[in-house]
């Protein structure tokens, strides 16, 4: 993975590549974010690069990692480390969680790995090794606590960033979701989800409520060159900041085109947010107005999956 140094190598790791690496993987599979990684960092190699960045350039950038509250935190973060620090990060857990957007997890991931500081982190892969090395009953999320406190029991002072890392990769390659491979595992002699002869069975997952339902109109608006009419989003909400298609209100607002059209109807998208279910129906037409006219090219690599999704249905 590209943000990684070698073992034991604490001196040649860069904080902002940590950092800038683990708000990435929020969310995100490693597959998915390390060509955005190299993206980043080749456009902002160090943190004060990033931080004069123009606002609408890191957005575009991020478009189609998602969760886009990350992209505006990121921003706040590498600025203030660059007015405030003199674009150094603290080089403690409670420093970096003074910083914006840095949250416990986050603060301990740089903490540990850019700065070698024993600290408790605890991501999703770390949340499942715990669950089965020591078989928790207690159904996710209400598991949480317990599963950090039995992780913190490990943390040690010797070589903290990669027993991080080691945590998070045995998650992730060895003690997966679905399979576990404990015949490759080095915890396997410990393993109290191993013992009981069914390790996929932890961590125990509470039953999950059906998400609610959204949904609105989306439209293409094509000008005589072809060009597609977009817009910025406002800055808070939802892709607050981000380029994205004319819509109508998602929880049955009114619509309002951009122009009379003719609109013809393109059938329909439909996206999963984290906490609802959008569907949009996609209207194609001549736009007018106050809109952003863009090449369709352009447009595919500056718009967020769901506004991209909505293009290319109304394109075809």
């Amino acid at each position: 993975m590209p943000w990684r140094a070698p073992p034991g190598s604490v001196a040649a790791v860069d904080p902002y590549r940590v950092w800038l690496s683990e708000v990435m993987l929020q969310q995100t599979t490693t597959v998915h974010a390390a060509p955005y990684f190299e993206a980043f960092t080749r456009r902002w190699p160090t943190v004060t690069a990033l931080a004069a960045a123009d606002d609408a350039d890191v957005m575009s950038a991020w478009a189609g990692l998602g969760y886009y509250a990350r992209a505006r935190n990121l921003l706040a973060c590498a600025r203030a480390v660059a007015r405030e620090h003199g674009g150094v990060f603290p080089d403690t857990e409670a420093g970096l969680r003074a910083l914006p957007g840095l949250g416990p997890y986050t603060a301990a991931a740089v903490s540990a790995i850019a700065f070698g500081r024993p600290a408790n982190v605890v991501d999703g892969n770390v949340e499942r090794v715990m669950a089965r090395l020591f078989a928790v009953e207690t159904a996710l999320p209400a598991a949480r606590p317990e599963l950090r406190r039995r992780a913190e029991g490990l943390v040690a002072d010797d070589r903290p960033g990669d027993w991080a890392q080691a945590l998070m990769d045995l998650g992730a390659t060895v003690c997966r979701p679905r399979t576990s491979e404990c015949g490759r595992c080095p915890l396997t002699p410990w393993c109290a989800g191993f013992a009981s002869g069914a390790p996929e069975r932890f961590p125990v997952k509470a039953v999950k409520a059906a998400k609610p339902e959204r949904a609105g109109v989306a439209w293409v608006a094509l000008d005589p060159d072809g060009r597609v009419g977009l817009l910025r989003r406002p800055e808070k909400g939802l892709l607050g900041g981000m380029v994205g298609l004319p819509t109508s209100g998602w929880g049955g607002g009114e619509d309002a085109a951009p122009g009379p059209g003719p609109w013809r109807d393109a059938g329909s998208i439909t996206h999963v947010f984290t906490h609802f279910r959008l569907t949009l129906e996609v209207r194609v037409g001549p736009g007018e107005g106050d809109l952003n006219w863009t090449d369709v090219e352009t447009a595919r690599d500056a718009l967020p999956t769901v506004f991209r999704k909505a293009l290319e249905r109304g394109l075809g």
